[in-house]
């Protein structure tokens, strides 16, 4: 069956290890929107991190699509206009703050447009996730956070032997409560149940009217793993981490060797 829809990973993923699109990544995106495949950015960074990269790929149109905040919300690519979102409440959020300190991690969270960090101490993991979205950081103290603030994602950070020394501390009924992933090894994700890759992927499909045997996914870390599965063929990227590759039905190259325009030629084109 043919592919009619191709969600895509950023980091690690779309782009090569200086953070740059290749001009062999641009040239098979371009031709799969030119034969009518549509391509969709599926990111855990915001909406304001996903923005240069629809203009720069020429995805920025009124038909196009884009996945952000790890699947907690599906916007139009060119109006912005929010198809599908699944927020955290107030509640959640005052829960999972009140945990990391709990758990003695740092912790920041995200609305539409802004990251939110009670720690005085900020984590240098906060300001990279700053630095590379573009998204604004203030310091707010949880006591000023009200329900008007709609949080989209949570995040708890910190080094990798911190950060994973929490995670066995988690209480059990916040894995059932939330969905959570690492995003990279010092990035824990915490997002309402029905925010993930794959829930997005499957309702984008919907409301294209496709099936999912006509997506492939293309992902490299564990916030992927539920779009691999899901998608009709999932890709892991040569770089992917080892979870990754297995749940994927194939793999390509690596994001320094324009292993996103390999799958797009070999699975999609020809």
């Amino acid at each position: 069956m043919a592919i009619k829809l191709v969600t895509i990973d950023i980091d690690g993923t779309l782009l090569n290890s200086e953070r740059k699109v290749t001009p062999e990544v641009k040239a098979a995106i371009k031709k799969c929107t030119e034969n009518d495949v549509n391509i969709v950015l599926a990111t855990g960074r915001p909406t304001i991190g996903v923005l240069d990269l629809i203009k720069e790929l020429e995805l920025d149109n009124e038909h196009g699509f884009m996945i952000t905040y790890n699947g907690a919300m599906i916007q139009n690519a060119g109006t912005e206009e929010v198809l599908i979102q699944h927020p955290l409440s107030h509640e959640d959020y005052l829960d999972v703050e009140l945990l990391s300190r709990k758990l003695d991690v740092h912790f920041h969270a995200q609305d539409y447009s802004t990251m939110y960090t009670a720690n005085k101490d900020i984590s240098e993991y906060t300001v990279h996730e700053a630095f590379l979205t573009g998204i604004p950081l203030v310091y707010r103290p949880v006591s000023e956070m009200t329900s008007e603030t709609t949080i989209i994602k949570a995040m708890m950070i910190d080094h990798e032997e911190k950060l994973n020394e929490a995670i066995k501390n988690m209480p059990t009924d916040f894995s059932n409560r939330f969905a959570m992933v690492k995003s990279m090894p010092f990035y824990l994700e915490v997002l309402n149940k029905n925010a993930t890759k794959g829930i997005a992927v499957t309702e984008l499909a919907n409301h294209l009217n496709i099936t999912l045997d006509e997506v492939m996914a293309i992902g490299d870390n564990e916030n992927d793993l539920s779009m691999l599965e899901a998608a009709g063929i999932g890709v892991a990227m040569g770089n992917a981490v080892p979870a990754a590759k297995e749940a994927a039905d194939r793999i390509t190259k690596t994001n320094d060797e324009h292993g996103v325009a390999y799958a797009l030629e070999e699975w999609v084109l020809k």
